[in-house]
């Protein structure tokens, strides 16, 4: 096949729960080479100090919102997103469209025989489009607690309204082609990683990029 007719990469959409090991699931298809595009990053970019993107925050949501050192505040933010769906919506109208302009950009540039595109709320995003496969990350509800309780959240109740504030793994795996189930052993995530790997540079090179995932059938 020559360069002029080479086939665009194929675009894995990688989606997850928060606290469902996304992440770690990204850093394992990284380390096989894969090109990994992370809207979470490419959103702490978008506010970081002097972008418009930061100025627009502080105008809708106050400077309580932002730390004395002129960054985002995560935790005040996750506060108010949480607790008032209209302020949700308000900073996904900040933030969607430039994550959205800037995952596309990075992907033109990324290469590969595939991509993993990395967007936590994958279900209802215009990005669901721009993919050809959907692989979901999920994990039991308790797990997902455990791990927040340990990294982000100061009580269970606030835990749990982070977790009622998502779409349910029902809805993620209602758009997924394959499904990474992360409640065993991290040898055997990395093992269902290299699997996916294989099978994905496998699709790469097909016509029909949507078939059924042997392991998923």
């Amino acid at each position: 096949m020559t360069d002029a007719t080479k086939r665009p990469p194929l675009r894995i959409g990688l989606t997850g729960g928060i606290a469902s090991g996304k992440s770690v699931v990204a850093e394992f298809f990284a380390e096989l080479g894969v090109p990994v595009i992370d809207t979470d990053v490419i959103a702490r970019e978008l506010v970081a100090p002097g972008q418009p993107a930061l100025d627009e925050i502080r105008e809708r949501f106050g400077d309580e919102t932002i730390d004395a050192d002129g960054n985002l505040d995560r935790a005040a933010m996750r506060r108010v997103v949480f607790a008032d769906e209209n302020a949700r919506f308000d900073l996904e109208a900040i933030l969607h469209p430039r994550i959205g302009a800037e995952t596309r950009r990075q992907a033109a540039a990324a290469g590969g025989a595939y991509q993993l595109i990395v967007v936590p709320l994958l279900v209802g995003s215009p990005l669901l489009r721009f993919v050809d496969r959907v692989l979901a990350v999920d994990c039991d509800e308790e797990t997902q607690i455990r791990r927040l309780m340990e990294r982000d959240t100061e009580t269970i109740e606030q835990a749990r309204r982070i977790l009622e504030a998502q779409v349910t793994g029902d809805e993620r795996r209602a758009i997924a082609d394959d499904v990474i189930d992360n409640n065993a052993s991290i040898d055997s995530l990395r093992s269902r990683v290299r699997t996916l790997d294989r099978y994905y540079q496998f699709l790469a090179e097909r016509q029909d990029r949507r078939e059924s995932s042997p392991e998923n059938s």
